[in-house]
Parts: C-alpha cells; sequence; structure tokens
C-alpha cells in the first residue's frame, strides 16, 4: 500500500494541458497575440505537450496497478 503520485500529476497535467489547449485552438487567428513567439502557436503547442505528459503518467499509473 503505498500512495501513487502519477496518478494526480497525470491529472492535472491532463486538465491544464486541454484547457491550454483549447485556448489555442480559439485563438489560433489571432495574429498579434502570436507575434512574439515568431507567429507559433505556444499555447497549442505546450497545451498538447501537457496532455501527452499527463496521459503519459495515467498510462504509467495504470499499467502499475494491473501487476
Amino acid at each position: 500500500m503505498g500512495l501513487d503520485i502519477r496518478i494526480p500529476i497525470g491529472l492535472m497535467f491532463s486538465v491544464i494541458g486541454l484547457i491550454i489547449t483549447l485556448f489555442g485552438l480559439f485563438t489560433n487567428s489571432d495574429a498579434e497575440m502570436y507575434a512574439k513567439s515568431l507567429s507559433i502557436n505556444i499555447n497549442l503547442w505546450m497545451g498538447l505537450l501537457m496532455l501527452a505528459f499527463g496521459g503519459l503518467m495515467l498510462f504509467f499509473a495504470r499499467k502499475r496497478k494491473v501487476k
């Protein structure tokens, strides 16, 4: 019996990543907002990266529970 920290970390990153990804999708056409980041939609890319990391943490937590 131990505390598996991967579950809350995975949930936190997944929820925040989803919010940032949706924000990046809704503000995709605003060129002025992304002028400082060389016209790269940094919200979209970081949101997707956070979603992937959160999903990976949840996958590893579930894989560990099965054994």
